[in-house]
This record gives C-alpha cells, structure tokens and sequence, in this order.
C-alpha cells in the first residue's frame, strides 16, 4: 500500500512537472504573440481582474492576484496616469480606494488579448476534435488548479 502511495506521489510529480513544463511554454509563445506596444504582464494581471469584477480595492487585487500591496502602489499610479483605471474613495470607509476599469483600459485589454487569442484559435483549428474537447476539460481544471490553496484542500473531504 505504501508502495502505490509513493507510486501515485511519483506520478503527481512527474506530471506537475510536465504541465509547468507545458503551460510556461505555452505562456511564453503566447507572449510572443502580443504586439512591441502592449501592455506589461503587471498591467495586463491587473486590468484582467479588474474587467470582470467591476469595482474592488487595491487589496482584492493583490490577493486574488498573489501580489505584494506595495509592488502595486506603482503599478496602479501607472494605470491611472495612462487612463486605463480610475481609483476613488469608498463610501463605506473613506481611507480605502476603489479601482474601476476605464472604458479605454478595457479596449486595450481586449486589443492585447484579441491578438494572442486569434494566434491561439488558429493552432487549436490545427488539432482534432477530441484535443479540443480535452483542451476545454483542461483550461477549467487549470482554472481551479489556479485558485487551489493548500489551507482549503481539505475543505469538503471527509476523514478517514
């Protein structure tokens, strides 16, 4: 029993180090695709969250993203003298800011992730049917795979 156990660790190993493998590949060539005036990897983390989630602070950002607060001060001025956010105050506290997308901070997200999107849809149209099917099981395990903490990994599992 041990034996399988240390079998199944051996296999989990083997392919988290192919999927890392894999998906910074992937995450490599997909930059490479993005155009000389696109937006930094930072900025684009930042007004991809942004973008579906309306409004939030500073602090939801950073957690949700897995940034440091003060590595963002920077980042979120940047945004904000470029026009792509906008920061006021909470109503509810007054010491907190609110981080909304612009409507030009959403037409230039959409611009950077339409080119790689387009690259990417055109080596998917290269694969057969079952891989798509595959690929679309996998991008929503990666999503979960994204959001795992090891504090919640035991949430819901019954002990032995």
């Amino acid at each position: 029993m041990i034996e399988l156990y240390s079998m199944m660790k051996d296999f989990h190993l083997a392919l988290a180090t192919d999927l890392r493998r894999s998906v910074t590949r992937l995450g490599r060539r997909l930059r490479t695709e993005r155009s000389i005036d696109a937006l930094s990897a930072n900025k684009l983390c930042v007004l991809g969250y942004l973008y579906p989630n309306r409004a939030c602070s500073p602090g939801e950002v950073a957690a949700a993203e897995h940034l440091q607060p003060q590595s963002l001060s920077k980042l979120l001025a940047e945004l904000e003298a470029e026009g792509l956010m906008v920061r006021s105050r909470s109503s509810r506290d007054g010491r907190q800011s609110i981080l909304k997308i612009t409507q030009k901070g959403k037409d230039s997200l959409r611009r950077d992730m339409s080119e790689r999107d387009i690259w990417l849809a055109s080596a998917i149209s290269s694969i057969s049917e079952t891989e798509v099917q595959l690929l679309q099981i996998a991008s929503g395990i990666m999503e979960r795979l994204a959001d795992y903490s090891p504090e919640s990994s035991n949430a819901g599992r019954g002990s032995a």
